[in-house]
């Protein structure tokens, strides 16, 4: 018994260890984006300010356009946000409805999944560019609005919903739009909630794209404004460090409330 508690005790110590070894670039870069600039240059360093300052937040929004950076990331989250209820009709439309081909194409949507997004963006860009759509919010949302894996879970959650209680509510007369918004959508709240937790943290770090399809500032996201802020302000470290904290912390936090629903839902794609 002894020698099992010292095992415990000796496995938890190692977790706690590497957990706080992990976090040390964490604190680093939250401490570092209250210092002021003079203090990047003590040694030896330091990880909690000495000076506490907020000037580098306050600069982030007074020197350059994170309120327009963070306005833009905001829109594309909402309008992915939209993109679930697309998925999830998708999804619906695969477990639920006997089609021509309806087996052949939900394969082809996921082999879609094992080709890189760089390979895709050429002929995507393409396509926008056909539609004038280039340089637009439009542009840099609507490719992101469906999704294979968004489409994949909802459909192996949906498969698992008895036909029985649909077809009852088709003889009380209830159509199909009726049953999806009143009736199957209560049921598949967990896999909402997974899938727009997993669309805001998409959302929110989009960068690739919108560089790609933006030529104006005004529609660039925040992942974007930081990339130009190390470029304009390179020594400028406290303002580098603030703008990645405001870009992490977000996540971090929406991870650290959200991360049991997040597993659940890759054990729910393996649902059948």
């Amino acid at each position: 018994m002894a020698l099992k508690r010292f095992e415990k005790g000796f496995m938890i110590f190692l977790l706690v260890a590497g957990g706080l070894l992990m976090m040390i670039p964490f604190i680093w870069m939250l401490g570092s984006s209250f210092k002021p600039e003079n203090e990047f240059t003590i040694v030896p360093p330091t990880i909690i300010p000495n000076h506490p300052t907020f000037k580098n937040y306050v600069d982030l929004f007074a020197k350059m356009d994170f309120m327009v950076y963070l306005k833009n990331t905001l829109i594309i989250v909402l309008c992915s946000f939209v993109g679930l209820f697309l998925n999830a009709l998708a999804g619906y439309a695969f477990a639920k409805f006997e089609f021509p081909g309806k087996n052949k194409f939900f394969y082809l949507i996921l082999a879609t999944m094992m080709i890189p997004g760089q390979v895709t963006m050429i002929p995507t860009y393409l396509i926008i560019n056909k539609l004038g759509l280039v340089n637009t919010m439009a542009g840099i949302v609507l490719p992101g609005l469906v999704g294979a894996f968004g489409i994949f879970l909802f459909r192996q959650f949906m498969s698992t919903i008895p036909t029985d209680l649909m077809e009852a509510a088709r003889l009380d007369g209830a159509g199909e739009l009726r049953i999806f918004f009143q009736l199957i959508m209560p049921i598949v709240k967990p896999v909402f909630a997974v899938q727009g937790i997993l669309t805001f943290i998409g959302a929110w770090n989009s960068f690739l794209w919108p560089l790609i399809i933006a030529n104006d500032e005004s529609l660039y996201t925040l992942s974007v404004g930081l990339s130009l802020l190390k470029g304009q302000y390179a020594s400028k470290f406290g303002l580098q460090m603030a703008g990645a904290a405001f870009m992490v912390v977000p996540i971090i936090i929406v991870f650290s409330f959200f991360q049991k629903h997040i597993i659940e839902g890759y054990t729910i794609s393996g649902m059948k």
